[in-house]
């Protein structure tokens, strides 16, 4: 058996000049070396004559050596190999440019095999740079080969580390290659998989694409099988753990869903009777509750937080303690002001503790008495931000814990919240970002899931547009007439500000938004002075031209405020709101917006989350396109949340990106017109949710760093089928073997696999 954990510079032809360059793809062991895989696969499986050949063609040809020359370009310092290939149907020039040695390996008379692309110049086709291998004297046709012929891996590389160099280290290791399957054949039979030795050979180097996919299924599978195992052993931790049990009180929950202004629908009640079930429960709740936008999680919340609130103690007094914790001030602002007027009717003392705004029920007092009245119990719903894990902030029966918008908070700010209780608090995180189902039952693995689907009762659907340059004018008309009806309009833009220098490497501020294009504070430049992407024929230089040239189009909210409230609505009155702002700022010009004192208000990303401004019914967004679908559907989440029928204008980029950058700019122009055409068709969060990730795909969706999940693993999650595989395996497992004592190998894996992966 091989040792997977033997350090990579023990492998012949590692030198210590390519070792760091090595660690820098984080390949340290042969381990590592193995599951360094393929990003893609070059197809090079047909040997075409040389006569067959054609422009711009990816071809494998193979023949020999009858001329080769070097020659210098002096003034250039450039050194160009051209050679003649010729094979029984006619001959064709190989160049190679800065490569000398090869006019001594590749001498006349030497057969060769060449896979290359053909190129054209004036004096006929030839093969640009190809990669060569030398073929033995007594080979007709080689078929067997690392470079030149078969679907041939390309692998992800740094500088000084080739694809190349990856496959003269990986192939020779796949001839010899005898490792333990950490799974059974008992398993392997079950699930339809290939064996590990097997899948490795075929991943590195396939006959066929079919093949590769066999490959791919099989350590996806893997990866899965370890997450769900992990999960399932943090569920079985958790349950193991002690809380508070919180008796359900049907009498006090359903007055309290009475008085409420609204009804509750099916969802809401589903969640809730979800939730009030699982605090009864003498171990901790951990559930994850997933809600459209605007579909009513905190009233949810509310009703656990109000039972909590109104329990009996062991001692005989009332009331458990509830924390609320939300990742901006603007949302732990927008839940307090929800929740003070919900439960105006109780005698239960609300608290609000973030960095710069101290309250309670009963008074406004020093930070110092807010958290005293905290600590000793009389404060029962505290809401916050990350000012509630201060050292100095105790808790005096903390029962559950509220954490909204989930993903924003790491593992060691929720644990901050528990420090130091022989009763763990139940846990229920909040997320409006809606997560297909398959996606969520594989990261949230250990969480149970609530989710709420349909909106409040009357609330009409909002009408989204895509506004094309053309159609500014008409759009800023009909903003005049809605605000003349007495309603409030939503600007969003990219940016903050514009930049004076119109650098585009200008450091991103806040308000950025991960894994979606630049959000607020993003490298910016002068619109009225960026100059034509056609100034420069200097390749770098006309390249941050044109950079410069889109990002130019990319509305600032400074530039955009001035604009539209000196120009297009001097009449009107417009605010401005952005991330750099201070709390308190952001704070007070939120609430003179909801209180009617501005009729518009231009913003970067910041009010994409927990805003509820029931009178805004017009969200226009400059450069819809920069932004992602999801990210899209938030800021749409902001109105229609009234009575009156509400607007999505989609402002579009004034120049086409496919005008001002070539190649990939012009495919990310055709996503971004899937993304907002997906909009417009539906305002179903999880089917936009669904589409996103048939978009974007998986891993671009939800991003490696926040799952917790491997490349590979990542691609699998549209595999839905290779999912419930993967779970029902680990159930399986663990049910028979709990603590995997017979699955040794198995075990392995999952130490390692916990020891470098985050898991979230």
């Amino acid at each position: 058996m091989m040792d997977l954990n033997l350090p990579v510079e023990k492998l012949k032809n590692v030198g210590a000049r390519n070792l760091p360059r090595l660690h820098k793809l984080g390949i340290k062991t042969l381990r590592d070396l193995l599951w360094h895989l393929p990003a893609r696969y070059e197809d090079y499986s047909k040997i075409i004559p040389i006569a067959d050949l054609i422009f711009e063609q990816k071809a494998t040809i193979q023949g020999t050596v009858v001329k080769i020359d070097s020659r210098r370009i002096f003034p250039r310092r450039l050194v160009i190999i051209e050679a003649i290939i010729e094979d029984d149907s006619g001959s064709i020039k190989a160049v190679w440019f800065n490569q000398p040695y090869i006019a001594t390996t590749l001498t006349e008379g030497t057969r060769v095999s060449l896979a290359g692309t053909v190129k054209l110049d004036k004096r006929g086709l030839y093969l640009a740079s190809p990669s060569y291998e030398k073929l033995r004297s007594d080979d007709y046709l080689a078929y067997h080969l690392t470079h030149t012929h078969g679907l041939i891996p390309v692998y992800p590389e740094t500088e000084g580390i080739s694809s190349k160099y990856l496959r003269f280290l990986i192939k020779p290791i796949l001839t010899e290659l005898d490792i333990a399957d950490h799974l059974s054949e008992e398993s392997r039979t079950r699930n339809g998989l290939i064996g590990l030795t097997t899948a490795l050979q075929k991943i590195h180097y396939p006959l066929t694409l079919t093949e590769a996919d066999q490959a791919k299924e099989r350590l996806a599978f893997d990866d899965l099988l370890l997450f769900q195992i992990k999960a399932l052993l943090e569920r079985r931790k958790i349950n193991q753990l002690k809380s508070q049990s919180i008796p359900f009180d049907k009498e006090l929950v359903t007055d309290f869903i009475k008085r409420l202004p609204f009804e509750l629908t099916k969802d809401q009640k589903m969640a809730a009777w979800e939730i009030l079930k699982d605090l009864e429960k003498p171990y901790p709740m951990n559930r994850l509750m997933e809600g459209d936008v605007g579909s009513g999680k905190t009233v949810v919340a509310l009703i656990a937080a109000i039972q909590v609130a109104q329990s009996r103690l062991p001692a005989g007094r009332q009331g458990y303690q509830t924390v609320f914790m939300a990742p901006t001030e603007v949302l732990a602002h927008q839940h307090m002001e929800t929740i003070r007027k919900l439960v105006a009717h109780t005698n239960i003392e609300i608290g609000l503790l973030t960095s710069s705004t101290t309250w309670t029920t009963y008074s406004l007092g020093r930070k110092t008495e807010i958290k005293r009245r905290i600590a000793n119990g009389d404060t029962k719903i505290i809401i916050g931000t990350h000012a509630l894990i201060q050292k100095d902030v105790t808790f005096n029966n903390l029962a559950l814990v509220v954490i909204d918008e989930q993903h924003r908070f790491g593992v060691a700010q929720r644990a901050a919240l528990v420090k130091n209780k022989e009763l763990v608090p139940h846990l229920l995180s909040m997320t409006a970002t809606p997560i297909p189902r398959t996606l969520a039952l594989t990261i949230y693995g250990d969480l149970d899931i609530s989710i709420i689907k349909e909106k409040p009762k009357n609330r009409q659907k909002i009408i989204t547009r895509i506004v094309p340059p053309s159609g500014r004018q008409e759009a800023h008309q009909f903003i005049r007439s809605e605000v003349k009806a007495g309603r409030q309009v939503f600007v969003i833009c990219p940016r903050i500000e514009v930049s004076v220098t119109g650098d585009p490497t200008s450091a991103p501020g806040p308000g950025t938004s991960p894994g979606g294009p630049p959000a607020s504070g993003s490298p910016s430049t002068t619109g009225s002075k960026a100059k034509s992407p056609e100034t420069s024929t200097n390749p770098r230089t006309k390249a941050g031209q044109q950079m410069k040239f889109l990002l130019a189009d990319m509305k600032a909210v400074q530039e955009e405020y001035k604009k539209l409230s000196e120009l297009v609505f001097p009449d009107l009155k417009v605010a401005m709101l952005h991330g750099r702002m201070k709390p308190k700022e952001k704070t007070d010009i939120m609430a003179r917006f909801k209180e009617g004192f501005a009729d518009i208000l231009v913003s970067t990303s910041v009010i994409e989350v927990g805003v509820d401004i029931p009178n805004a019914t017009v969200m226009m967004i400059e450069n819809a396109d920069h932004f992602g679908l999801a990210q899209l559907h938030q800021f749409r989440g902001r109105i229609g949340r009234g009575e009156h029928q509400s607007t999505c204008l989609l402002f579009t980029s004034g120049a086409s990106s496919s005008q001002v950058l070539p190649g990939k700019i012009s495919e990310d122009k055709k996503t971004s017109n899937q993304r907002l055409k997906a909009l417009v068709a539906t305002d179903d969060g999880f089917l936009l949710a669904e589409k996103d990730m048939a978009i974007r795909g998986p891993g671009e969706f939800f991003g490696t760093g926040q799952s917790g999940l491997p490349d590979l693993a990542m691609a699998a999650l549209a595999n839905v089928e290779l999912i419930k595989k993967s779970r029902a395996e680990a159930r399986l497992i663990l049910t028979t073997d709990q603590n995997l004592t017979n699955h040794p190998e198995l075990k392995q894996q999952l130490l390692r696999f916990q020891s470098i992966i985050h898991f979230e």
